[in-house]
């Protein structure tokens, strides 16, 4: 029966991704932008526009269409950017490093802060301390992530003055650094160079924060909630009555059970942040793959657009698959 449910899983994959892959190409037919104009432009003399229009084959029917599409797709042929004039592949896979090494360094500092945060109020329900971190959480919660960007730049760039500016590097270390993996930190230290390492890591610490502060706060009342739920358990009373410490109850019973859990939450987190870091990268200039959906977006680019929209997608069906799957691992019950 678990191993049937398990192949239900897996095999629901491929159904996923044809349904994703049918909404962005519905996309790009429905918004109104004529993605032959955005190639020739639209002062182009129509006889242009109809053969451009027969070479892109956007005269057939739609389900013709759509099987040309799925099958560039399998074949791993995103288009060509009218913007940048690459492969949208290519261009995806410069830039998504960027959004990677944000997202990753905001979910840790997320997960480092906001489950003990979480733990910490749960084991101290009713007190000041939780209604602190329950007023920090609403907060963090609430405020738009952009409000949260534009006010860390008001105030630490501006004001202070003890924060760089938008980008991802200073003008001085520009072009200095071999990029072998796009994560700039890491390429730093790779090169040796200590100096512009520490440079990329102050330009990485606002925006990342802005995106921890964000996720931290979700985190961190998820926790809460779930470790409420077990310090309720009968178990832990029993616990309790045996003269067990605190501290082994919480991190080496409670934790243990609520950890099963919080692996979807954390999963889903970071793959929020993988695509929802597109305000943050436009408010701090920073060149990822967020950045790059949004400038396309307004030059009217739709196959880097949908390219980026598929890749997206793509990241929360896998992060939501591995989630599901560590859940089978970790849970005896359910392996």
């Amino acid at each position: 029966m678990r191993l049937q449910a398990l192949s239900a899983t897996v095999a629901s994959v491929p159904i996923t991704l044809f349904g994703l892959a049918l909404v962005t190409f519905l996309i790009g037919r429905v918004v109104p932008i004529d993605p032959v104009l955005a190639i020739v432009g639209d002062r182009a003399p129509m006889e242009v526009v109809e053969r451009t229009r027969l070479e892109l084959g956007l005269d057939q029917p739609l389900y013709i269409q759509f099987w040309k599409y799925l099958g560039q797709i399998v074949s791993g042929d995103l288009g060509r950017s009218v913007m940048t004039s690459n492969p949208v592949t290519q261009d995806i896979a410069r830039f998504f490093p960027a959004t990677l090494e944000l997202a990753t360094v905001a979910i840790i500092v997320a997960v480092l802060v906001g489950v003990p945060l979480g733990v910490w109020a749960a084991t101290r329900q009713g007190s000041w301390i939780d209604q602190g971190v329950r007023l920090f959480c609403l907060a963090g919660h609430s405020l738009p992530v952009f409000v949260l960007g534009l006010l860390s730049l008001l105030l630490f760039y501006a004001t202070l003055e003890i924060a760089p500016g938008p980008g991802r590097q200073g003008v001085y270390f520009e072009g200095m650094i071999d990029e072998r993996t796009g994560i700039l930190t890491l390429d730093t230290l790779l090169a040796g160079d200590i100096p512009a390492f520490r440079d990329a890591l102050w330009h990485l610490a606002q925006p990342a924060g802005v995106l921890a502060f964000f996720s931290l706060a979700y985190i961190a009342r998820m926790t809460r909630a779930f470790m409420l739920a077990e310090l309720k358990s009968e178990y832990v009373t029993t616990a309790r009555a045996k003269g067990l410490s605190r501290g082994r109850i919480v991190w080496g019973h409670a934790f243990r059970n609520i950890a099963v859990p919080l692996v979807t939450v954390l999963a889903m987190t970071y793959a929020g942040l993988l695509e929802g870091a597109v305000l943050t990268e436009t408010i701090f200039a920073w060149p990822g793959l967020g950045q790059y959906l949004t400038v396309s977006l307004l030059n009217a680019d739709m196959n880097a657009v949908l390219g980026a929209t598929l890749v997206v997608g793509l990241i929360y069906v896998a992060l939501n698959l591995l989630a599901d799957l560590l859940y089978r691992l970790l849970d005896p019950r359910v392996r």
